[in-house]
């Protein structure tokens, strides 16, 4: 039972990982990341319409991702270029994404609620890594998008902290103008952090249709994007916190399903990952603040 909680707690916190840090690139250059549920959506929908057209998850994996940085944009377009309110943006944005994955569903599938089965990334119950000792079991469940969410989060985090380029951008966030008085290209930069956002959610939603199954569903990602802010705060928008804060919240998600069998309400079951949200909200929120820039421009 312990083996089987680890590994689904893993295996689920993969799009949580994947979308808060992407997330994270969003809120460091100012943007509050509401709008990576509609990224993810998008991210999720696109991949399995890659997949499905040219047989690779490969290739949905890439529409994915285009798709989640297209949504990003959107959102980009109307915060950064029109300075429309970023919470009204990222709310325009889940609902455009929101809608238009039924939409296509009927037209390219005839279906209004799931695609067909498409190929998908395959675990490694058959490979090498299966054999080995203690760890073989959980990493057996999991695919290669498992590792790619580890490589991600290293990546992010040297990116922002370790060079001068993530310095420049976490300056963007906290005082665009004083930025722009320097020379740097706050407008660019925004793009920039807006853009790896909706890579980043993309990618999460990716694993949700060709990671955990080989479909897309309608509402298959379950509010996950808007629980990814929640896990932004408490990680103070750290990529490498976003690890823990993404297997917190996946744990309660794996519990619902190893227990699922057990004598508990199964709406109860449901319940507990939003219920969790709410109270590490609560408890946190006033410990990590955004960046002092948050929605402000350099002509401001």
């Amino acid at each position: 039972m312990t083996v089987l909680l680890i590994a689904a707690t893993l295996r689920m916190a993969v799009p949580y990982v994947l979308a808060t840090t992407g997330g994270a690139f969003s809120v460091r250059v100012g943007i509050t990341d509401l709008g990576c549920e509609g990224m993810m959506i998008g991210g999720a929908f696109f991949a399995v319409i890659g997949s499905y057209y040219s047989g690779s998850p490969w290739v949905g994996m890439l529409c994915g991702i285009l798709a989640g940085v297209l949504f990003a944009l959107l959102n980009g377009l109307l915060h950064i270029t029109f300075k429309v309110n970023p919470a009204i943006s990222g709310v325009c944005v889940n609902l455009l994404s929101t809608a238009l994955a039924p939409l296509l569903l009927k037209l390219v599938f005839d279906n209004e609620s799931m695609s067909p089965i498409v190929n998908n990334f395959g675990n490694y119950s058959d490979s090498w890594l299966a054999e080995l000792p203690i760890v073989g079991e959980i990493l057996k469940t999991q695919n290669v998008m498992f590792f790619i969410m580890l490589a991600v989060v290293l990546v992010a985090w040297v990116f922002m902290f370790k060079t001068k380029y993530g310095l420049r951008m976490r300056m963007v966030g906290e005082n665009p103008a004083a930025a722009s008085t320097v020379g740097l290209n706050t407008t660019g930069y925004k793009y920039m952090g807006e853009a790896v956002c909706g890579a980043l959610a993309g990618l999460g939603g990716v694993y949700l249709s060709l990671g955990q199954l080989n479909m897309f569903t309608e509402g298959m990602t379950a509010g996950r994007g808007y629980i990814c802010m929640v896990i932004n705060v408490i990680s103070g928008y750290n990529p490498l916190r976003t690890i823990l804060g993404g297997v917190f919240f996946a744990f309660f998600e794996a519990l619902r399903t190893v227990i699922q069998n057990a004598e508990i309400n199964a709406n109860f079951l449901m319940m507990i990952p939003y219920i969790m949200t709410l109270l590490v909200i609560i408890l946190s929120a006033r410990r990590s603040l955004p960046p002092a820039g948050m929605g402000k421009h350099h002509d401001d």
